[in-house]
């Protein structure tokens, strides 16, 4: 089995002369099932050719903070993003010292400062350079910020000495990534998502809607890719892009989303129902925009709103269903609504979220949960949606595995 099938790593190289090895650690991760994209600082060049790497790769090697091409659309950050685990291998005495006090004045540490994937450093140096305290002093400085350190290895080095700072061997340095990134643990799985809001129209110009931005749906969407899922994800009208592996259809009301979700529900292993869907909609749309009556007097105007169908519940009741897990947003009361519904619905988990709590409601970057289902009660606390993504799918995942058992 391909340990990194679906991972999206970024390969940083410096200038070192176990720059050489970094040719053959592309391979050995594109082996492993690893998409590699490889960044190059201008030491690097000296020891191996951008050439070389993007042959290798299938990618094209950056080398440039400012490169007017990549930079149009914001480069260093979209590599940031796009990353699972961005390694650097060789990371010389001097990069290792840049990165430990914030310096970003090339491409890859400020992809560095930028990403919040998973950060390691293959360290590669003469023995004495990584015995001497401020080397170490970096060390300990990078560990407390949860860089992660493979190596350095013990042997003779390239200028003759013996002792601790050459880099580990490709093979090593491979079964090192292999170990820190999660596990596939929804391998062969399918999972079904919807994510964003829904529209209800009113009449060609006007609906109603939520605040829901769809970044959290679209986290953990992520997140079950890297977990080595098959990923659709429903989506109403939002911003937001996604993975080209992840299959997207896009919808706009709650009727519409309901029949998308019923087409794709039937080989579903997982259904995640994140989207925030409007619990009713106008029971007629005009055909025309709607325009103030001068000739009226009134200043209100009487909507006359039916239900929608439940989406998450309706998935809950088939016959052959999926695993099935909702969201509560709510405004008080979060975990007790949260655990009335998950019990009325039928769902295997609910996950309550505060979305009148300052920094994690609506459009927020960062979300708080806590997860309900039988037996089980689990917060997780404030923290980046990707980040919370990945813990919440690893926890979906195994209590499908122990509802299996």
């Amino acid at each position: 089995m391909q340990r990194l099938a679906n991972k999206r790593i970024v390969l940083g190289i410096t200038g070192g002369v176990a720059a050489y090895k970094s040719a053959d650690l592309v391979r050995r991760l594109q082996d492993q099932g690893a998409e590699v994209r490889v960044v190059m600082t201008r030491g690097s060049q000296q020891f191996i050719t951008p050439l070389t790497l993007q042959a290798l790769s299938g990618n094209p090697v950056s080398t440039d903070l400012l490169d007017p091409a990549a930079e149009a659309a914001m480069g260093h950050i979209e590599l940031a993003r796009w990353a699972d685990l961005v390694m650097v291998a060789p990371a010389t005495a001097d990069f290792m010292a840049r990165l430990a006090h914030g310096h970003a004045g090339d491409l890859l540490t400020t992809l560095c400062l930028a990403t919040e994937a998973r950060l390691v450093l293959a360290p590669a140096m003469n023995q004495a350079m990584w015995r001497n305290p401020a080397t170490q002093r970096n060390r300990e400085l990078l560990g407390e910020r949860g860089v992660e350190l493979l190596g350095p290895g013990d042997g003779v080095q390239a200028c003759g000495d013996m002792g601790p700072g050459r880099m580990l061997e490709v093979v090593d340095l491979v079964d090192g990534v292999c170990g820190l990134l999660p596990s596939l643990l929804l391998a062969g799985k399918r999972v079904l998502i919807t994510a964003g809001p829904t529209r209800e129209a009113l009449d060609p110009v006007r609906y109603l809607s939520n605040h829901s931005s769809g970044k959290m749906g679209y986290a953990l969407a992520e997140a079950a890719r890297q977990a080595g899922a098959e990923v659709v994800v429903v989506s109403g009208p939002v911003s937001l892009g996604c993975a080209t592996a992840i299959r997207r259809i896009d919808v706009d009301s709650a009727l519409s989303m309901y029949d998308a979700v019923h087409r794709e529900v039937a080989d579903a292993d997982l259904f995640i129902a994140c989207a925030a869907v409007a619990d009713y909609r106008p029971a007629t749309v005009q055909p025309h925009k709607i325009k103030k009556d001068a000739a009226v007097q009134e200043d209100s105007l009487q909507l006359s709103l039916v239900r929608n169908p439940d989406i998450v519940a309706s998935v809950a009741a088939l016959a052959a269903r999926p695993f099935v897990v909702g969201f509560a947003a709510e405004t008080r009361d979060v975990v007790g609504y949260a655990a009335d519904k998950r019990v009325r619905k039928g769902l295997d988990l609910i996950v309550a979220n505060d979305v009148a709590a300052q920094g994690i409601g609506f459009n927020s970057d960062e979300n708080a949960v806590t997860v309900l289902g039988k037996g089980l009660e689990q917060s997780f606390a404030q923290a980046s949606k990707s980040v919370l993504a990945r813990s919440l799918i690893e926890l979906f995942a195994r209590q499908m595995g122990s509802n299996q058992n």
